[in-house]
């Protein structure tokens, strides 16, 4: 596992090429991925064109949701604009997406074919001094998981760029490694009430059923932000992402904070346990093992 003094490593990449080059040389890294480490390529930009600079403001937010996003369906949620000016956003998304499908095809041959592309962002907002509730407070050291959307086990695989014009960085923390701090936190988590994954199915507040795994997940995520002294005292160090670097994490995995920074797109990957390098690495396994039980229901 990942040391937090190591958990940053960095690589000369400077072409998103799904084939090893000169220029794009880094190829079977899924262990380091795994082993919770953050894969940073501080040379490695996405190029914006003259025309789609126009989009490095926050009006081209609607102003209903801090990302603007492009869906599995193709459809773009979170813009404003005109329908050429969506149209131009969609498409810079879409290419953003298509070179990072290529960044983790290359980084990781043995994840080929198993990977599943989930939305991409354009996240166009500042992060200072954004106002919203310590549950969705980034700011705070946290492993992602979602109360409506139960992922059943499955990680998230993230690619982030900094597209900042200003020379501002991507201001992150990071913490320590997922079975150090489940062993801090195991102790304070509480089984799921008989029957609530299923009430809150029928009632619409999740998207599917929650399994035990997400209850504990979504419980780590909740009571990590919630103990101050934990953010303030945890280990922990500060990682700035200069503009033009992108960088590759299992955010189930890595606890980390968005600090500042503003102007950044990213890309999520669905990934099964199953099709890791080393599937005892997941949260999922590690979970299990800790509490001495199955968190999935049986196929």
């Amino acid at each position: 596992m990942a040391a937090l003094d190591d958990i940053v490593r960095n690589f000369p990449d400077t072409d998103w090429s799904a084939t090893p080059t000169e220029r794009a040389p880094t190829t079977n890294v899924e262990h380091l991925l795994e082993g919770g480490h953050v894969l940073c390529f501080p040379h490695l930009a996405f190029a914006l064109s003259v025309q789609e600079q126009r989009f490095l403001t926050p009006a081209v937010s609607d102003g209903k949701a801090k990302n603007i996003s492009l869906r599995d369906d193709g459809s773009l949620r979170g813009a404003s604009g005109s329908a050429q000016d969506q149209a131009d956003l969609r498409d810079m998304i879409q290419r953003f997406s298509t070179q990072a499908q290529h960044l983790v095809n290359r980084l990781f041959p043995h994840y080929r074919g198993k990977l599943r592309a989930a939305k991409a962002s354009f996240r166009p907002m500042q992060v200072e001094g954004r106002d919203t509730s310590w549950r969705k407070d980034d700011t705070r050291l946290h492993v992602d998981a979602f109360p409506s959307n139960p992922v059943h086990g499955v990680r998230l695989l993230r690619v982030f760029t900094n597209l900042n014009p200003a020379g501002a960085p991507r201001k992150w923390r990071v913490g320590e490694p997922f079975p150090e701090f489940l062993q801090r936190f195991a102790p304070r988590l509480t089984p799921p009430v008989p029957g609530s994954a299923a009430v809150m199915r029928a009632l619409k507040i999740t998207k599917s059923q929650r399994t035990d795994y997400d209850h504990y997940m979504l419980q780590l995520h909740d009571k990590m932000k919630a103990d101050l002294a934990y953010q303030k005292d945890a280990p922990q160090r500060d990682v700035d992402f200069d503009p033009g670097t992108t960088w590759v994490v299992f955010s189930d995995q890595v606890l980390h904070a968005v600090m500042g920074g503003q102007y950044m797109m990213e890309q999520t990957f669905y990934l099964e346990p199953t099709h890791q390098l080393y599937p005892h690495t997941a949260p999922l396994k590690v979970l299990e093992d800790m509490l001495g039980k199955a968190l999935l229901p049986a196929a």
